[in-house]
């Protein structure tokens, strides 16, 4: 077994490789907007293996889960797992510069596990705290680094050379997220599961239109994710969003933070 200087130097090492991969941009005289999908081939067999675990594991066992569970009680499950990773999203705030966010980040922490019995509600929303929602792929947005080209990861699904360091770094900068040497103390990432489950069954109608019912799912799927990621970036920037008023894009729907029931599979720009 790695011990865990060595487990933090592969990681380390891990990240400074697709932090240079992320350098590479896409080549010139390409289309402003495009997406950079040099590994498609790749790409395209991962998205296969995905789909074959989400036919024959995720989607049934997603669709029993909301089936069989209350659905106050599969609420309170999206609130626990959302509230877990609120100190790292307060250290992803921090790293950003935004020293406002992160300690709402943490009062939103405090007030739900203490009131809201460990997250399992959400008194902070009904006492009108900010919302938070912030990765360490938006840190690194923030930070210059480019969206880098496409890919889709095993399990997990769309994302960018960018999002998948964040998917990484998050993963162990959350202390109660992630632990490699006990792995019962993985609260934070079975949580997680079991909020994807949640969503999975609970838009069960929108995610197999795009899987199932799309002439090309792998297209249908990255073209979502990339404007979805995009409008999520742009709308978080102040620079280039100014206000969810201001935006031309606002009447699309709610804030996903404050609304648990909008669509994280709808595309945000569509009519």
């Amino acid at each position: 077994m790695l011990s865990r200087p060595r487990l933090k130097h592969l990681i380390v090492l891990s990240l400074m490789t697709v932090l240079g991969a992320c350098a590479t941009r896409p080549p010139e005289g390409a289309p402003p907007g495009e997406v950079f999908d040099p590994y498609e081939n790749t790409n395209r067999g991962i998205h296969k293996f995905n789909l074959g675990v989400d036919r024959f594991l995720f989607r049934p066992a997603s669709k029993g889960y909301v089936k069989i569970v209350p659905d106050p009680m599969v609420t309170s499950f999206n609130h626990f797992a959302e509230n877990l990773t609120m100190p790292g999203q307060a250290l992803d705030y921090l790293l950003q510069g935004n020293v406002k966010q992160s300690g709402n980040a943490l009062l939103r922490f405090v007030v739900n596990t203490t009131v809201g019995g460990l997250g399992l509600s959400d008194p902070a929303d009904e006492l009108n705290l900010p919302p938070v929602d912030t990765d360490f792929g938006e840190t690194l947005h923030v930070w210059g680094v480019g969206e880098g080209a496409y890919v889709e990861l095993p399990f997990y699904g769309p994302s960018t050379q960018r999002d998948a360091i964040g998917v990484v770094v998050n993963l162990f900068s959350n202390p109660i997220n992630f632990t490699p040497v006990r792995p019962v103390d993985n609260i934070g990432v079975y949580a997680e599961v079991v909020r994807r489950m949640g969503d999975r069954g609970r838009f069960s109608d929108t995610v197999d239109s795009i899987l199932y019912e799309s002439a090309d799912s792998y297209a249908q799927a990255q073209t979502i994710f990339i404007q979805n990621r995009r409008f999520e970036l742009a709308r978080d920037d102040e620079d280039a969003y100014l206000g969810l008023y201001d935006d031309p894009y606002a009447d699309i729907g709610t804030d996903p933070v404050r609304d648990p029931y909008l669509d994280p599979y709808e595309d945000p720009y569509a009519e």
